[in-house]
């Protein structure tokens, strides 16, 4: 069994910065790639971010420059510095962790970012 846990989900306002984190837990073996995607109301689950184990990253261009995604290989987690954050950002964000056991989701968590 394997867990992913979100966390650092919020309220800020437009231009602030939020910092999501993703820990899995579990009988891991081996995780490949980490990402994290987001789902606005009405829209289908998009990627955001993600990152392969050897640290090699893309990005939604609607966040080039703004997010950046890392990951602690030691610690099984994930983190999302969101920076310059605006309105259009607002989505519940879900975490996915791909390893070779499958892929696996969080549960996701909520970041609403006012006007």
């Amino acid at each position: 069994q394997v867990q992913v846990v979100e966390s650092g989900g919020g309220l800020v306002q437009s231009g602030g910065s939020l910092r999501l984190s993703c820990a899995a837990s579990g009988t891991i073996f081996n995780i490949n790639t980490m990402g994290w995607y987001r789902q606005a109301p009405g829209k289908q689950r998009e990627l955001v971010a993600r990152i392969g184990s050897g640290g090699l990253t893309n990005y939604a261009d609607s966040v080039k420059g703004r997010f950046t995604i890392s990951r602690d290989n030691a610690k099984n987690t994930a983190y999302l510095q969101m920076n310059s954050l605006k309105f259009e950002d607002t989505a519940v964000y879900y975490c996915m962790v791909a390893c070779t056991r499958g892929i696996f989701w969080g549960q996701g968590t909520q970041v609403t970012v006012s006007l």
